[in-house]
């Protein structure tokens, strides 16, 4: 094929057009020689192709498993994983609750152990707290003179604690209780001295009344008895629920339950401050009811909080026992909290090593409250809680049962758990017949 070339101009000007055509020629057509030097760099590039085809799918391949790899791990929780502590504490209650009976739930916007709940809402509230030292026999015996008492007709309890291992001795001891009534119910024996009264318990109920407690779920329904049982509900709080940061660690060593309970107090009744009218403040393992005590109180104002003296001469005041409106006990255990720390800081600038004693920094409080600012209003000490030694009861076995019924609330003393226990066991067969630990 060879190169054609056409010239052509015009008669009228001196412009010219050309027409050039350039004919490559086919590959049919090209010699053999040429052919023969561009087979090996085809194959060579062949080659490199092939190779980079092959490293493309091996790295998507890799990519793959690396993704499925990463999306098993995030999907995987270990037992050991590192959570935050407000997490832990709602995964320890979990497995907590799930020790001694299934059916418990939680207590209060997924915080606390519902142990027992109550048939409907109350609007007095005791908190106990469990001091670390306390022992099975202790707390036995206070959860069944608190039931005994019939303070729970009309008030919940809360206890606070700092350990797990009392939580089937308190799931004993409310069954107990439910079936101390029925064995009642069903019987003509009249109250003794040590005895109980179920009829505190059977109260007539309008059908207009759908109280629920705040403890727990609610129900689906209701019975529809005029008279019915009526209790209250019985619930348990570990104070690092309460107090996540142990906020007074930073200020002592060691932070006993009793102080640290003022930490916990605030954020328990913060949450339940529209709910209940009257608060109680209890040790559980010096303290003893065999009546309700919140009868002092109710007709007082919402700010006003009952102190008691610890010893008969003498004005310091009684940290175990407290008992006010639902406010003045809010407003006293903030403050408390706050004295606790600036009595601390105190002591460490004059570098003294003394224990910090409750009673002291509360009396303390409680005279800058009268003198200062009144955010409560304190009444007394103008009275101290009687021991169980000065009880005639605990001394003979014939006296009168006056001693018993003169007291809403005692201290043990250094009468030993066991002593009382035998006195309460056998003041009924009926007693005797529910109750294990007899």
């Amino acid at each position: 094929m060879g190169l054609i070339s056409l010239s052509k101009e015009t008669k009228n000007s001196g412009r010219g057009m050309s027409l050039l055509l350039v004919f490559f020629p086919d590959h049919n057509d090209v010699s053999p020689s040429s052919s023969s030097s561009s087979s090996p760099a085809t194959t060579l590039f062949r080659a490199r192709s092939s190779r980079l085809a092959q490293s493309t799918i091996s790295i998507c391949l890799l990519l793959l498993l690396l993704t499925l790899f990463l999306f098993t791990l995030s999907t995987f929780e270990p037992s050991s994983a590192v959570v935050s502590p407000r997490r832990f504490l709602l995964t320890r209650d979990v497995h907590r609750t799930r020790g001694f009976n299934n059916n418990n739930r939680f207590a209060l916007q997924g915080m606390g152990t519902l142990f027992m709940r109550g048939t409907k809402s109350m609007h007095d509230l005791i908190v106990a707290h469990i001091a670390s030292d306390t022992t099975e026999e202790d707390l036995r015996l206070f959860m069944r003179m608190l039931h005994r008492s019939g303070v729970t007709s009309r008030s919940d309890v809360v206890l606070l604690f700092n350990s797990d291992r009392f939580n089937g001795l308190i799931e004993e001891e409310n069954n107990s209780f439910l079936k101390l009534v029925d064995v009642y119910r069903n019987s003509n024996q009249t109250e003794s001295v040590w005895g109980f009264n179920f009829s505190r318990f059977m109260k007539n109920r309008s059908k207009n009344d759908t109280s629920e407690p705040i403890w727990g779920k609610k129900k689906t329904h209701r019975a529809n008895n005029e008279t019915e049982l009526t209790h209250g509900s019985v619930v348990g709080f570990d104070v690092t629920e309460l107090d996540p940061e142990n906020s007074l660690s930073g200020f002592m060593d060691h932070v006993a339950i009793t102080m640290r309970r003022w930490a916990c107090y605030p954020m328990l009744l913060g949450r339940v401050r529209r709910s209940f009218k009257h608060v109680m403040l209890v040790d559980a393992k010096t303290s003893l009811f065999l009546a309700d005590p919140l009868t002092r109180i109710r007709n007082r104002s919402p700010e006003s909080v009952l102190f008691f003296s610890k010893h008969k001469k003498t004005s310091e005041i009684n940290p175990a026992v407290m008992i006010g409106g639902a406010k003045g006990v809010r407003r006293l255990s903030s403050a408390m909290h706050t004295e606790i720390v600036r009595t601390t800081m105190q002591q460490q600038r004059k570098k003294r090593s003394s224990v910090l004693s409750e009673s002291v920094v509360l009396s303390q409080l409680v005279g800058n409250v009268r003198m200062t600012t009144k955010s409560f209003e304190a009444v007394g000490p103008s009275e101290s809680i009687a021991e169980a030694s000065s009880l005639a009861e605990l001394r003979t076995r014939n006296s009168a049962a006056s001693s018993v019924k003169d007291h809403d609330i005692i201290q043990r003393g250094n009468v030993m758990a066991a002593v009382i226990m035998k006195r309460v066991c056998s003041s009924s067969q009926l007693d005797s017949s529910v109750y294990s630990y007899c």
